[in-house]
């Protein structure tokens, strides 16, 4: 198989890899490095292609994709927390709040 062939993946590899490179063109990256990367990811949480072989592969981890556009909370609850009761009362001692 020629590098660059998509031949061994499957029909729900290719759609994702569509959608995830419309949504980097979307943020202006060139179609090229959108195609690049969206099979990249592809690869990432898939394995490759899985078409071959008994069972199809390994299944999903959509590691890459769930990081996506999306602010993670960070740390603990009770970190989280003690950073609130902090900057409330900063803003309550700068006369902000």
């Amino acid at each position: 198989m020629p590098q660059g062939d998509k031949s061994s993946y499957t029909d729900k590899q290719k759609r994702k890899a569509e959608h995830i490179e419309e949504g980097y063109e979307d943020r202006g990256v060139s179609h090229k490095e959108a195609e690049r990367r969206a099979w990249a990811t592809v690869n990432k949480e898939s394995g490759g292609g899985n078409k071959s072989g008994s069972g199809r592969g390994k299944p999903d981890t959509h590691a890459s994709s769930s990081r996506g556009g999306k602010a993670h909370k960070s740390g603990s609850p009770e970190q989280r927390s003690a950073a609130a009761r902090k900057g409330w009362e900063t803003r309550r001692r700068n006369g902000n709040g």
